[in-house]
């Protein structure tokens, strides 16, 4: 995460002295006024500015994020976090905060969520690929880092996939292999692109794969996996139900993010597949769980 140009934070290399600035703050008020408190406050309030700038334009921040950026202490971030959420100028979550507006309802449609952490979701897919054998079936579910997976399935033969994603299943059909065998659930279309309801499930309720790999929007210690949509966790759970072994594939950004439904708990899957940004508070959490943990 970059500071907006429109910012330069307080002590930087291209701040102004402090010396300077206080010197020109004795101009202005009383003599006895307390300097420091004032610098104090006036910290807080550029740390708050960036923090919303930040926040508004990535839709969420971390608190990790958000203590490197600018240079002070998880627990200053979690207190000016604790007064921008006072005043409702942000929603804040486990580990971090989102936009007001982002609740846990709200859910990005397949293009926005493409773009985000383009970087993490190829290693994560590939990597996943990578535990797949030839002869088996697997299951893949709707999600931006699924459909990364897919394509490099493309050359593992003698291959099933089961899939409620038409973007999974439009990349898999440019294969044209006699050996690749899609399944195409059916139902109704989520802004996801993923296919849920009556049809979906009964479809889920009569296949079998021997993996599945699971997106999700959201991961966290207390509730599990999550997303915003109903509809889609009642199929995710499904899926999961249709496996004999399950992966969830997802980035560290969706750690502390939670949706308005649960999917299942964290130690409902038997493997996951981060990258190395995955907060030290989540590894310790998939250990508790005694889930296998990748990050790549």
């Amino acid at each position: 995460m970059r500071l907006p140009p429109a910012y330069t934070l307080l002590g930087g290399k291209n701040a102004p002295d402090r010396r300077n600035t206080q010197q020109r703050m004795c101009e202005s008020v009383d003599f006895s006024t307390d300097f420091d408190q004032l610098w104090s406050v006036m910290l807080a309030r550029q740390r708050h500015d960036l923090i919303l700038e930040a926040v508004s334009r990535h839709g969420s921040a971390r608190v990790r994020e958000l203590s490197e950026l600018l240079s002070v202490s998880d627990m200053t971030i979690r207190r000016d976090l604790d007064a921008l959420a006072a005043r409702h100028l942000i929603h804040k979550v486990h580990g971090g905060a989102t936009r007001v507006g982002a609740g846990s309802s709200n859910e990005p449609g397949f293009e926005a969520k493409q773009r985000r952490q383009q970087g993490e979701k190829e290693r994560i897919a590939a990597a996943a690929a990578d535990t797949v054998a030839p002869g088996s079936a697997i299951g893949l579910t709707a999600g931006t880092t699924t459909w990364t997976m897919a394509k490099y399935l493309l050359d593992i033969e003698n291959l099933t996939v089961v899939t409620n994603s038409t973007s999974v299943a439009r990349m898999l059909y440019t294969s044209r292999r006699s050996d690749l065998t899609v399944v195409l659930t059916g139902g109704v279309r989520t802004p996801s692109d993923a296919l849920v309801g009556p049809i979906a499930l009964a479809a889920l309720a009569r296949l079998n794969v021997d993996v599945l790999f699971m997106g999700v929007h959201g991961m966290d210690a207390a509730i599990g996996y999550s997303t915003p949509n109903i509809a889609e966790a009642e199929l995710n759970a499904a899926f999961l139900r249709s496996a004999q072994r399950s992966t969830v594939v997802a980035d560290h950004t969706k750690w502390g993010t939670r949706g308005l439904a649960q999917i299942a708990a964290l130690e409902v899957a038997d493997h996951v597949i981060s990258d190395k940004d995955l907060p030290s508070a989540a590894v310790q959490a998939f250990v508790d769980a005694d889930t296998e943990l990748r990050l790549v």
